[in-house]
Protein backbone atom coordinates (compact mmCIF):
# COMPACT_ATOMS: atom_id res chain seq x y z
CA UNK A 1 0.00 0.00 0.00
CA UNK A 2 2.91 2.41 1.05
CA UNK A 3 4.65 2.00 -2.41
CA UNK A 4 1.66 2.20 -4.17
CA UNK A 5 0.99 6.02 -2.22
CA UNK A 6 4.13 6.74 -3.22
CA UNK A 7 4.00 6.21 -6.87
CA UNK A 8 0.70 8.27 -6.70
CA UNK A 9 2.69 11.25 -4.71
CA UNK A 10 5.50 10.80 -7.53
CA UNK A 11 2.94 11.05 -10.35
CA UNK A 12 1.58 14.19 -8.84
CA UNK A 13 4.61 15.14 -8.63
CA UNK A 14 5.58 14.89 -12.30
CA UNK A 15 2.16 15.85 -13.50
CA UNK A 16 2.37 19.61 -11.07
CA UNK A 17 5.61 20.35 -12.89
CA UNK A 18 4.29 19.59 -16.82
CA UNK A 19 0.75 21.56 -15.31
CA UNK A 20 2.51 24.57 -13.91
CA UNK A 21 2.24 27.81 -16.50
CA UNK A 22 1.54 31.41 -16.53
CA UNK A 23 -2.07 30.74 -16.25
CA UNK A 24 -1.81 28.57 -12.91
CA UNK A 25 -0.08 31.54 -11.75
CA UNK A 26 0.96 34.91 -12.50
CA UNK A 27 4.45 34.62 -10.90
CA UNK A 28 5.34 31.95 -13.04
CA UNK A 29 8.58 31.63 -15.15
CA UNK A 30 10.95 28.78 -16.95
CA UNK A 31 13.27 29.81 -14.43
CA UNK A 32 11.11 29.41 -11.45
CA UNK A 33 8.11 27.66 -12.68
CA UNK A 34 7.15 26.58 -8.81
CA UNK A 35 6.82 30.34 -8.32
CA UNK A 36 3.79 31.44 -7.22
CA UNK A 37 2.15 28.09 -7.11
CA UNK A 38 1.59 27.11 -3.65
CA UNK A 39 -2.37 27.99 -2.75
CA UNK A 40 -3.13 26.44 -6.31
CA UNK A 41 -1.19 23.95 -5.89
CA UNK A 42 -1.92 22.86 -2.41
CA UNK A 43 -5.99 23.50 -3.93
CA UNK A 44 -5.30 20.11 -6.04
CA UNK A 45 -3.37 18.09 -4.25
CA UNK A 46 -6.02 18.14 -1.20
CA UNK A 47 -8.29 17.57 -4.28
CA UNK A 48 -6.47 14.66 -5.55
CA UNK A 49 -5.20 12.97 -1.95
CA UNK A 50 -7.15 14.71 0.77
CA UNK A 51 -5.43 15.63 3.81
CA UNK A 52 -5.06 19.02 5.11
CA UNK A 53 -3.73 22.43 3.97
CA UNK A 54 -1.08 23.90 6.65
CA UNK A 55 0.82 27.36 6.07
CA UNK A 56 4.22 28.89 7.40
CA UNK A 57 4.70 32.45 7.39
CA UNK A 58 7.67 33.59 5.29
CA UNK A 59 8.85 36.99 4.39
CA UNK A 60 6.78 37.29 1.38
CA UNK A 61 3.27 36.01 2.96
CA UNK A 62 1.31 32.93 3.49
CA UNK A 63 3.28 29.72 2.19
CA UNK A 64 0.79 26.85 2.13
CA UNK A 65 1.59 22.99 1.26
CA UNK A 66 0.11 19.94 1.85
CA UNK A 67 0.05 17.71 5.05
CA UNK A 68 -1.31 13.95 4.35
CA UNK A 69 -1.42 10.94 6.80
CA UNK A 70 0.87 12.47 9.07
CA UNK A 71 3.75 13.97 6.46
CA UNK A 72 4.03 17.13 5.00
CA UNK A 73 4.14 17.19 1.45
CA UNK A 74 5.64 20.93 -0.53
CA UNK A 75 5.58 19.96 -3.79
CA UNK A 76 6.67 23.88 -4.56
CA UNK A 77 9.30 24.72 -2.11
CA UNK A 78 11.99 24.53 -5.16
CA UNK A 79 10.49 28.34 -6.26
CA UNK A 80 12.80 29.08 -2.91
CA UNK A 81 16.44 29.22 -2.61
CA UNK A 82 16.95 28.77 0.75
CA UNK A 83 15.37 26.33 3.55
CA UNK A 84 11.97 27.12 5.09
CA UNK A 85 11.71 26.51 8.83
CA UNK A 86 8.07 25.15 8.59
CA UNK A 87 5.77 26.09 11.31
CA UNK A 88 2.71 23.90 9.95
CA UNK A 89 -0.03 25.98 11.12
CA UNK A 90 -3.38 24.43 10.25
CA UNK A 91 -5.01 26.44 7.57
CA UNK A 92 -7.88 25.44 5.26
CA UNK A 93 -9.08 25.61 1.40
CA UNK A 94 -10.75 29.24 2.04
CA UNK A 95 -7.06 30.31 3.42
CA UNK A 96 -5.48 28.80 0.14
CA UNK A 97 -7.80 29.97 -2.15
CA UNK A 98 -6.54 33.65 -0.96
CA UNK A 99 -3.51 32.74 -2.98
CA UNK A 100 -4.79 32.24 -6.05
CA UNK A 101 -8.18 32.56 -8.13
CA UNK A 102 -10.94 30.17 -9.66
CA UNK A 103 -9.64 30.18 -12.86
CA UNK A 104 -5.80 29.50 -12.35
CA UNK A 105 -7.36 26.66 -10.13
CA UNK A 106 -9.33 25.34 -12.61
CA UNK A 107 -6.78 25.47 -14.71
CA UNK A 108 -4.12 23.63 -13.05
CA UNK A 109 -7.21 20.60 -11.77
CA UNK A 110 -7.48 20.40 -15.23
CA UNK A 111 -3.66 20.21 -16.39
CA UNK A 112 -2.98 17.72 -14.00
CA UNK A 113 -5.62 15.38 -14.28
CA UNK A 114 -4.55 15.03 -17.96
CA UNK A 115 -1.27 14.05 -16.80
CA UNK A 116 -2.15 12.04 -14.37
CA UNK A 117 -1.96 8.28 -15.22
CA UNK A 118 -4.01 6.86 -11.79
CA UNK A 119 -7.67 7.35 -11.29
CA UNK A 120 -8.61 9.54 -7.94
CA UNK A 121 -12.34 7.02 -7.85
Amino acid sequence: MEDHYLLQIEQIMKALSKSWSIDSSSKWSHDNPANGQCGVTALVVNDILGGEVRKTKLPDGWHFYNFINGKRYDFTVSQFKEDILYMDIPSNRSEAFSDTNEKQYNHLKQSVMHHLSFSIY
